[in-house]
């Protein structure tokens, strides 16, 4: 029990912010000591040779990892570059001490300045990326946050005694015999009618959904981006963190979160549409709305539903909300997509329709926009200030929104397309979200 208290207080250590920037540049400044001294007596064209296998090396895993993910914008920015060039100088000028005629602490010096080099390059990206926010992160392990995770099958069933109103928090007494913690799950969501075959949702349920008398609460769908799954919204997207603390400023109010699998796999990229390459609109509004009703006690009026995701997740989110704007009228689009890609419109139409222009268009949220009002349709994009790639494109949805009479809202926040971003903007919008969804008050 003391080791697992020593890890949870570890798992708080943050790895972003002025503390480990500190330490990166400390890190830094010994590792540049350690090479300099590991390579005295070293020509300046081998240095040379050195520092500019290094960028080299960096400059090819960017491409790399560029080409891998596409057609997601290179997710390595320059920031990450000098960071993988300095771990990897670290490791070259290592190799060089090693191989020169062995000195007392010669073994010693080049593993310590590989190493503090590395831990400074390895700094240096996690700040832009935000990969590891915490040092829980990095050893694989996350703290309690407030949500126990468990079986499905321990969620307890349908309660004749139900507190409902509108908004649900102008009639909540939480009972004295109350649920401190909320509850995160797995669960099987079928494509009982797209056919899609999806990998297993998350599933967070409040506190005031494991009370008696429970709570009607409203449902919040979240998708998560490609490359990916549905824990990402746990990892990446801070979930957990998230909702548990909104419950606790809430009495133990917040909306039940349902988090599907719209891949299929973790590298697949079906689009949220239904074509050539699966049903996955069908998926996420027929099957998913129709498994909540049946599987949850919870508001299943769809003016109480909200659909949101990051990335890939925010493209579908729109998407969605425009071809079904009776099942979800609220959105929230984090870095998404002016529209479902493949890396470029010639290719995905090909891909999804054939060719055949006038099937995408038919389904396609932007061209929907231009044609169609929405006012009954509310939603808000929210993009990284940094993010040169997905930014313009938020910022033409936003229009198209806005001409088809929507009630949205446009901002950014600090950041690329990264973790940086997602989870703080969950953060900003989950009350919003509340509001619209009848859980607070207007």
């Amino acid at each position: 029990m003391y080791a697992n208290a020593v890890l949870s207080a570890l798992s708080q250590v943050s790895m972003t912010g002025a503390l480990a920037a500190t330490a990166v540049v400390v890190l830094g400044v010994g590792g540049l000591v350690g090479a300099s001294t590991a390579l005295r007596g070293v020509s300046i064209r081998v240095r040379g040779t050195v520092a500019g296998l290094a960028v080299a090396t960096s400059a090819c895993i960017a491409v790399a990892v560029w080409s891998a993910l596409r057609p997601l914008p290179p997710q390595l920015s320059v920031q990450s570059c000098l960071g993988i060039a300095v771990g990897l100088f670290g490791v070259f000028a290592a190799a060089v001490c090693l191989l020169r005629p062995r000195g007392r602490g010669r073994v010693a010096l080049a593993f310590a300045t590989a190493t503090a080099l590395l831990a400074c390059g390895a700094g240096v990206v996690n700040e832009d990326l935000g990969t590891f926010p915490t040092l829980g992160a990095v050893i694989g392990h996350r703290a309690p946050p407030g949500a126990l995770a468990t079986d499905f099958a321990a969620v307890p069933g349908p309660q004749a005694a139900v507190q409902t109103g509108d908004p649900v928090a102008s009639v909540w007494r939480r009972p004295l015999r109350s649920t401190r913690d909320g509850m995160l799950t797995h669960v099987e969501i079928p494509g009982a009618v797209s056919g899609f075959a999806s990998r297993p949702a998350l599933l967070y349920l409040p506190p005031a959904y494991l009370d008696s008398p429970r709570a009607m609460l409203p449902v919040l769908v979240l998708v998560a981006g490609n490359p990916g799954k549905p824990d990402d919204w746990l990892t990446l997207g801070a979930l957990a963190e998230t909702v548990t603390a909104f419950a606790a400023e809430h009495d133990g109010l917040a909306p039940v979160v349902v988090v599907p699998d719209a891949l299929g796999a973790t590298d697949a990229l079906p689009l949220c549409l239904d074509s050539q390459l699966g049903n996955v609109d069908t998926y996420l509004a027929r099957d998913v709305p129709d498994w909540i009703a049946g599987h949850l006690q919870v508001d299943n009026d769809p003016e109480h539903r909200a659909i949101g995701g990051f990335s890939y997740g925010g493209t579908c989110s729109v998407q969605l909300a425009v071809r079904h704007p009776d099942v979800y009228p609220t959105f929230v689009d984090i870095s998404g997509q002016d529209e479902p890609s493949l890396g470029d419109h010639a290719s995905t139409v090909a891909a999804t329709f054939g060719g055949d222009e006038s099937a995408f268009a038919a389904v396609n949220a932007r061209d929907l926009l231009a044609v169609t009002s929405m006012p009954q349709l509310a939603g808000v994009f929210v993009s990284g200030s940094g993010d040169e790639e997905y930014r313009p494109q938020q910022q033409r949805m936003f229009a198209a929104a806005r001409s088809a009479g929507m009630n949205v809202r446009y901002y950014e926040l600090p950041g690329g397309h990264s973790p940086q971003v997602w989870g703080p903007a969950l953060a900003r919008e989950l009350d919003w979200v509340a509001e619209r969804t009848g859980l607070l008050a207007q």
